[in-house]
């Protein structure tokens, strides 16, 4: 039989080469990013994406337009979601991972006070207990199954950040990748919004998200370096637009 130089009869090294190689392929790194694909897709029923995020507020006032909408979702990833949700994120995810429930309510809490709003209030704590729902059926893990007993209960109030900290600890999904999915969740959110709008087309919502890569990623690695005292947004905008929203007479989204 041929042989290529350098293999041998019972395999050799290419032979081991691809051996690893399906074994990388098949490892736990790859169920993580299946997890990380299954909750931001848009078909996982948590309510995420029957959220503008302020953007039908800013389309009322005529103060967002197709040229201008990539800076103001940039201004949300670093100044709004970025410090608030996703700071939140990484510090509930590692809260869970430490088995240490206490300070998962304490980042909930936290979090839960930082959103001045009514409707931010709502639509974060109504996405939070139907993701919690949802996950404790779909993944079966202790963690999500306490905590969203605990929300049940009332005892803290299941925003959707720390939620989906708690679902990604429980899955082993890293912190890193985790942030990262729930910042491009927000990003696709946010343009699926801008369509529904008007604001945009399905082509240029694409190079939206696109454009959104690095900003994703600087807002990652900031998101991973703050602790507890630091989360909250400083984007005032979005929480003047949301107030508008809440009071206006027509709405399309539920924020």
């Amino acid at each position: 039989m041929y042989q290529e130089e350098g293999d041998t009869m019972d395999g050799g090294p290419a032979a081991g080469a691809e051996a690893a190689a399906r074994a990388a392929a098949t490892g736990p790194g790859l169920a993580h990013l299946l997890v990380s694909l299954q909750l931001t897709d848009s078909a996982f029923p948590s309510g995420f994406y029957t959220l503008s995020h302020s953007l039908e507020g800013f389309a009322h006032a005529r103060a967002v337009d197709s040229a201008t909408l990539p800076l103001l979702l940039e201004s949300m990833i670093l100044h709004g979601v970025g410090p608030a949700d996703a700071t939140a994120l990484a510090l509930a995810h590692r809260a869970c991972r430490a088995g240490d429930p206490g300070a998962v309510a304490a980042v909930d809490e936290h979090l839960f006070a930082t959103k001045l709003g009514q409707e931010m209030r709502r639509a974060a704590t109504r996405t939070g207990r139907q993701l919690l729902d949802l996950a404790s059926e779909v993944f079966d893990r202790p963690e999500i199954d306490d905590y969203h007993a605990r929300v049940e209960r009332r005892e803290v109030p299941g925003t959707q950040a720390v939620a989906a900290g708690v679902v990604y600890a429980a899955t082993g999904v890293p912190v890193r990748q985790a942030v990262a999915s729930d910042l491009f969740a927000f990003c696709a959110s946010f343009a699926g919004a801008a369509l529904r709008l008007r604001l945009t087309d399905h082509r240029k919502a694409q190079s939206l998200l696109h454009g959104a890569a690095p900003v994703i990623e600087e807002a990652v690695e900031a998101a991973l370096r703050r602790e507890l005292p630091d989360v909250g947004a400083t984007l005032y905008a979005s929480d003047i637009m949301s107030g508008r929203h809440e009071r206006a007479e027509a709405r399309l989204f539920a924020s």
